[in-house]
C-alpha cells in the first residue's frame, strides 16, 4: 500500500485488506426508507448518528435514537452491536447519516451480550488542552465500556486550534505506557467546503504525510504521530474509531514537543469549547 492509500474519498469503507492491518472496519452509510441491516456475526459494531434518527428493531422492540440534525447540533446517539446480533434500523424521517465501525472479536469475554444504546446522557464530554490546543472529546465507547476491541470517540476543534497535540502514537506494545491501536480519523466541518490539516509522520522519517483533509474523508492511521490543525475561520469535527488487542487508550508523545502539557497548567482553556453542548 502506497502513502497516498492512506486517505480515503467520501463514501469508500475502510477494511483490514485496505489498510493492511487485522481487526478495524469503518464506514459512512446512508439509511435510506428501505432501512439497513446492522451488526455481523463475527464481529462487533459501533454505529454513531451523525445526522438524523434512527428507529431499530432489536429483538422484537422498537427502539428509538432520536438523533441529531448534524454533527454541530448536539451529543451523539449511538448503538453499540455485539457480534452476533442483527437488527433492522429505519431512519425516522427520509434518512439518517450514519458512522459504522466494526473490529474482529477476540472470544475473550466481557463484552456485552445484549446491544447497548448510549445516549448523550452517556456521553462523557472532556476539554482537552488549553490555549489554542484546546478541543472537545465526546467518548462515546471507552476502555471501561464493556465491548471487545472497539473504542469510538468524537473531537470538536475550534477554528485554528491545533488537536491531537502533542502529537501521538500508538504503534508499539509498551504497555502500559503505550499499545498497537488501529484508527481511523473521519472528518466533518461546519462549513463543508472547509478542510484541515492532517500529518502523520514516523520519529525516523521514514514517513513524513501532509495533507489538506475534506468533509466526508478518512484517513487511516495505520502508525507513527497523527497531529491535527482546524484552519483559521473553520470549526473541524473528527470521529476516532480504534481496535486492539487491549482495552486502552495508551499512547506516547513525541518527546520533542511533549513538553506544552505541562505548560497548560498556567494557561486558560479557549473559551469557545466545547463547541457542541
Amino acid at each position: 500500500m502506497s502513502d497516498s492509500d492512506l486517505r480515503i474519498a467520501p463514501g469508500v469503507a475502510v477494511t483490514p485488506e485496505r489498510a493492511g492491518w487485522r481487526n478495524l472496519w469503518f464506514e459512512r452509510v446512508r439509511v435510506g426508507a428501505g432501512g439497513s441491516e446492522l451488526g455481523d456475526p463475527r464481529r462487533e459494531e459501533a454505529v454513531v448518528i451523525l445526522e438524523g434518527g434512527l428507529s431499530v428493531d432489536i429483538d422484537g422492540r422498537t427502539v428509538e435514537l432520536p438523533g441529531r440534525h448534524s454533527v454541530w447540533d448536539g451529543l451523539p446517539w449511538a448503538l453499540y452491536l455485539p457480534a452476533g446480533s442483527r437488527v433492522e434500523a429505519t431512519p425516522i424521517g427520509e434518512t439518517a447519516l450514519v458512522a459504522v465501525a466494526a473490529s474482529l472479536i477476540t472470544g475473550r469475554g466481557g463484552a456485552a451480550a445484549q446491544p447497548v444504546v448510549i445516549g448523550p446522557e452517556d456521553v462523557r464530554v472532556e476539554i482537552r488542552g488549553a490555549g489554542n490546543a484546546t478541543r472537545q472529546v465526546n467518548h462515546i465507547i471507552t476502555p471501561d465500556f464493556p465491548a471487545d476491541r472497539l473504542e469510538v470517540v468524537e473531537i470538536y476543534t475550534p477554528s485554528g486550534n491545533w488537536s491531537s497535540w502533542p502529537p501521538h502514537k500508538h504503534d508499539t506494545d509498551d504497555m502500559p505506557n503505550e499499545a498497537v491501536l488501529e484508527e481511523v480519523y473521519f472528518y466533518a466541518f461546519r462549513r463543508p467546503e472547509a478542510w484541515g490539516i492532517q500529518r502523520l509522520y514516523r520519529a525516523d522519517g521514514s514517513r513524513d504525510l501532509l495533507w489538506a483533509v475534506r468533509d466526508g474523508e478518512t484517513v487511516m492511521v495505520t502508525d507513527g504521530y497523527h497531529p491535527f490543525v482546524a484552519t483559521h475561520g473553520d470549526d473541524a469535527y473528527y470521529l476516532n474509531a480504534l481496535a486492539g488487542d487491549v482495552r486502552t487508550m495508551a499512547c506516547s508523545f513525541d518527546p520533542a514537543l511533549d513538553h506544552v502539557r505541562d505548560a497548560w497548567a498556567s494557561m486558560d482553556p479557549d473559551p469557545r469549547v466545547p463547541l457542541v453542548r
